[in-house]
């Protein structure tokens, strides 16, 4: 009788353990996705503000986001057109990133 209490306890601290592991985790992943898309909607912001690409603060977010679209949703032409590509494919990627971390948030965590 009391060995097994004492395996439903060791039993009850191990489930404890796992769900308090996959919380961080899951709040690790959130995370990640959260300051992806963040760089990427100051970068459409400060290319919509026309900011000085050589300040070195400007060009590594502008680089950051680069590294993180996934690649050209919609291409404009004419008057304005970096600022609409930047600002439209920048922001549907940043809307990706954000759903896919919330829903990978929803299935990691217990």
């Amino acid at each position: 009788m009391q060995r097994k209490k004492k395996d439903r306890q060791v039993g009850r601290k191990v489930v404890a353990g796992t769900n308090a592991i996959r919380a961080r985790i899951a709040s690790v992943v959130w995370l990640v996705a959260v300051v992806c898309a963040l760089f990427l909607a100051v970068g459409a912001l400060l290319v919509a503000l026309k900011m000085n690409q050589d300040n070195a603060i400007v060009a590594f977010v502008l680089d950051g986001a680069a590294k993180l679209d996934f690649g050209s949703f919609k291409d404009f032409t004419g008057k304005g057109a970096a600022t609409k590509e930047a600002l439209t494919n920048w922001g549907i990627a940043a809307v990706i990133y954000l759903v896919v971390g919330k829903v990978l948030d929803r299935i990691i965590r217990p």
